[in-house]
């Protein structure tokens, strides 16, 4: 269903509408959901590109809002928290931001590692970006 919603938004609105990039975004969150880890990343990180090239410095702001409201109606170690902190550094780093993301990034990784293990997916692929960036 995520992707007829994702397609019908494509061909409808556009590639880079800001609701074909949600359902982007939705269907990558269900994929991760199922364990399909790759393509959940392929996925985000077409949004994020496409993102950063529609809404310019505005996604920095919107994420920024995400991770926020997040950390206020979930809980700062909350996994959908952490995944707006992991989508806030790509966005600076996409940005220039590059020490700002950085020391994000780094926070993520610590916090998935004690709310999720060393082990989890989402810990190991918060490191590997880390260990990428540094």
């Amino acid at each position: 269903l995520d992707v007829q919603v994702m397609e019908t938004f494509k061909t409808k609105l556009g590639a880079d509408h800001p609701s074909t990039l949600t359902s982007m975004a939705n269907l990558a969150s269900t994929y991760k959901n199922q364990g399909r880890w790759e393509e959940a990343e392929k996925l985000l990180v077409q949004v994020m590109e496409a993102s950063k090239t529609k809404l310019g410095a505005d996604a920095g702001k919107l994420d920024v809002q995400v991770m926020e409201t997040r950390k206020t109606k979930l809980g700062a170690d909350h996994p959908d928290t952490l995944t707006s902190m992991n989508n806030l550094a790509f966005t600076w780093k996409s940005q220039g931001r590059h020490s700002d993301a950085f020391a994000l990034m780094k926070d993520c990784v610590q916090a998935r590692q004690q709310l999720l293990g060393a082990e989890h997916p989402d810990t190991l692929s918060s490191l590997a970006t880390v260990a990428g960036w540094s």
